[in-house]
């Protein structure tokens, strides 16, 4: 089956800065597929060059098979773009801005006065609908944001960072709304660097950094790119290179992380294993002044893979 999007070798620089440098990835009908990364990681650039705001230096984007190079016309019909800055007319009220991108798309008449009704219901901004946007709250604005890249009913949504800034129930009522789109078929390429968005929001991830993708797949795929067993974080007296010398004869405890005075590793067998990983590194002299032990999850990865934790 052709994928909804299919993106190829995908490369775009600005100056001496290379902000995405070879990306590849496919996503399928009905599919909610994340980016994930730090600001800067090339993801707003990538979202850019779907969208045909940014001319690509090389590579290839598809749409239903559609090449954005040869109809970009045919393939921006099918996309709905959810900026990062929201984009709201702020003196017009909410119908009022839907009204006027409903008839950018060539909607009009009673359709259109439908799909708006519609949209405010599941955006939830009846009550509020004939109110100026400049009387919104931050949450409110990002809803409306979202409508207005739904209004044509499009077949790929492209969300950048569509909960930033907002509180925690508005950023729920924007999560459950975009989960509502792909139960009705439509597919959502969304970027974010929250992480508990993407472990429990996404279908599939790619994690993403200076511009290149470094690892992709479901959550239980990226999970097992970690290994079996808990990860065992110390922190003490102790130099990277001398550790390192420790370690190796400590049997299959795995190096995730290590620097001076600080180690995160790998341990087979989990909590079971935890132990005797301890009385390794004691009994080998080491003064440890914090353990920290837990289950590997996906900013683990992104460190294992990146060397730098997701909020840096």
């Amino acid at each position: 089956m052709t994928p909804v999007l299919a993106v190829e070798n995908l490369r775009k620089s600005f100056g001496d800065l290379v902000a995405v440098d070879g990306v590849d990835f496919e996503v399928a009908e009905g599919e909610i597929f994340g980016f994930l990364g730090p600001n800067g990681a090339g993801k707003t650039t990538t979202i850019s060059m779907i969208a045909g705001l940014l001319r690509p230096d090389d590579g290839e984007i598809r749409v239903d098979g559609v090449s954005i190079a040869d109809d970009a016309r045919a393939v921006k019909r099918k996309l709905g773009v959810v900026p990062q800055d929201v984009a709201v007319y702020a003196e017009l009220s909410a119908r009022e801005n839907l009204r006027f991108w409903g008839g950018i798309y060539g909607l009009k008449g009673q359709a259109l006065r439908e799909r708006i009704e519609e949209l405010l219901d599941q955006v939830g901004l009846s009550e509020r609908a004939d109110d100026p946007v400049k009387q919104y709250s931050g949450g409110m604005k990002r809803r409306l944001n979202l409508a207005m890249g739904l209004i044509h009913r499009p077949r790929l949504i492209l969300l950048d960072e569509p909960t930033v800034g907002i509180d925690p129930q508005a950023r729920k009522k924007i999560l459950e709304i975009v989960e509502s789109i792909t139960r009705g078929g439509q597919t959502v390429l969304y970027t974010t660097h929250y992480l508990e968005e993407a472990e429990s929001f996404c279908d599939r991830l790619a994690i993403i950094d200076h511009g290149r993708i470094l690892a992709e797949g479901s959550i239980a795929q990226l999970k097992a790119q970690l290994g079996e067993g808990s990860l065992l974080t110390v922190q003490g007296e102790f130099l990277e290179q001398p550790f390192r010398e420790i370690l190796a004869g400590l049997g299959d405890l795995r190096e995730v992380e290590i620097t001076d005075g600080r180690a995160m590793l790998l341990v087979p067998g989990g909590s079971r294993g935890v132990g005797p990983a301890l009385e390794g590194l004691y009994g080998a002299g080491l003064h440890l002044d914090d353990v920290l032990i837990k289950e590997p999850n996906l900013e683990d990865l992104f460190l294992k893979l990146t060397g730098r934790e997701l909020r840096d």
